[in-house]
């Protein structure tokens, strides 16, 4: 294999890549094993087709796409370790010379690493945070645990009032004609949580158990079914059942059940406690973007739209996987929300560009300030994700690569994250952000 890299403008590198002839025509032999069986040629048993007849048949070039999706992931590759230059996209691959007895040729155009040049990144001004946790925040916390161990109780001598969970039967009309989906058995609604279509809650305050009840609505403009957008329905409801939720007490008892603690003061305690650390956490993390918003501000880089959009990618891949841990595919994603693969790799470009840009000023400051880190480091961070993991380190490492590239990984992630920290600490804190209570 050769390779001849040709720089182009904004960042931008077209690789040629030659394969000699020989391995070339041993990936098409390897094609024309692979597909034999598949080829009927009358005369001839399924699979006995001598290569040559299948060539004068369907032309010399029938095993030619085969053959070079074969041969061009590891001669990439190769090129890949050979180049010196960094290359940070995914390649746009073109085959420019195919054909039997002749070296195979293809062109890979790819991104290269930006040059960056840093503006000031020691000193950066940014506005310090004021870390405070109320007494109204830390109640919310509190009732959010008290709703999370409410019971419930059937609401018996009254009407249904906001906060009732009213079960009921539904059936609901366009025109006077039943739609499509618009039907439904012993369903729980919480009144007030709107959940519903606009309107449909607020109607069924004041009505009792049994009652049957006519909703008038209207679908929203926006709504997800094309042929309701807009419409005037009908829905027949039938409240069959009335609960309510009843909140523990607020006393010693509830903070025993809920905590470690004995006392509903102690409890109190905590719950600040955790509140700042949290707030302290978001504060930091604020800081540290500002820091590097400035940092790049100041700095200059040209991103090439081939890094840019393989960032995209990768976002967009990342929230796949999490999505798929929650039993979704991202297709159903996009029926759900009407987007669609193109609009969300427009959605995700300022992250991705940010991404990139934090990234690369990081890099140049290492280099700058000559930031490392060691093997010490190394082993703590494998520590650090065992235990997260729950497994053992040199499960760890076996499950990262286990080689010297992907310890070198993360090393660089590792003095990515000192360079980060030590432009925090360098930053000036120049007057106390206000909160919003304190601006309102």
């Amino acid at each position: 294999m050769s390779l001849q890299v040709e720089k182009l403008e904004k960042n931008m590198a077209k690789l040629t890549i030659e394969v000699s002839a020989e391995e070339l025509e041993k990936a098409i032999q390897k094609a024309y094993q692979k597909n034999k069986n598949k080829i009927s040629v009358p005369g001839f048993r399924k699979g006995k087709v001598p290569r040559q007849i299948i060539e004068k048949m369907y032309g010399r070039e029938v095993f030619y796409e085969d053959a070079a999706n074969a041969l061009i992931p590891d001669a990439y590759e190769k090129a890949l370790e050979e180049c010196e230059e960094k290359i940070v996209s995914s390649p746009k691959i073109e085959v420019t010379q195919i054909e039997a007895g002749k070296p195979f040729i293809f062109t890979a155009e790819v991104a290269l690493k930006p040059e960056v040049k840093l503006g000031k990144y020691k000193g950066v001004k940014v506005d310090k945070q004021v870390i405070e946790v109320t007494e109204d925040e830390v109640n919310e916390e509190i009732e959010k645990e008290r709703e999370s161990n409410a019971r419930t109780i059937e609401v018996e001598g009254r009407a249904i009032e906001n906060g009732d969970i009213a079960t009921i039967d539904f059936e609901g009309f366009v025109d006077g004609e039943a739609f499509e989906g618009g039907k439904g058995e012993n369903y729980p609604l919480t009144i007030g949580s709107g959940s519903f279509i606009p309107g449909f809650e607020e109607q069924l305050v004041g009505k009792n158990k049994d009652d049957e009840v006519d909703v008038n609505v209207t679908f929203p403009e926006d709504y997800h079914a094309e042929e309701l957008k807009g419409k005037a329905a009908l829905f027949k409801v039938t409240v069959k059942e009335v609960k309510t939720k009843e909140l523990p007490a607020l006393d010693d008892e509830f903070a025993s059940e809920v905590s470690e603690f004995d006392t509903l003061a102690e409890y109190k305690e905590d719950i600040k406690k955790k509140l700042t650390e949290k707030k302290e956490k978001e504060a930091r993390n604020a800081k540290e973007e500002a820091v590097l918003d400035a940092i790049i501000a100041d700095s200059d880089m040209e991103i090439p739209d081939a890094m840019l959009e393989t960032q995209q990618r990768q976002i967009v891949d990342e929230f796949a996987q999490r999505l798929q841990m929650q039993g979704l595919s991202l297709q159903q994603y996009f029926q759900f929300t009407g987007l669609d693969a193109q609009k969300m790799m427009e959605q995700v470009k300022p992250q991705a560009d940010r991404r990139i840009k934090s990234r690369l000023v990081l890099e140049a400051i290492v280099a700058a300030e000559g930031i490392t880190a060691s093997d010490e480091d190394y082993e703590d961070e494998i520590a650090r994700m065992a235990e997260v993991y729950n497994m053992e380190a040199d499960k760890v490492k076996e499950m990262l690569g286990g080689n010297e590239n992907a310890k070198q990984q993360i090393l660089d992630d590792l003095a990515i994250t000192k360079a980060a920290d030590f432009v925090v600490a360098e930053a000036k804190e120049t007057k106390a952000k206000k909160t919003e209570k304190e601006e309102a």
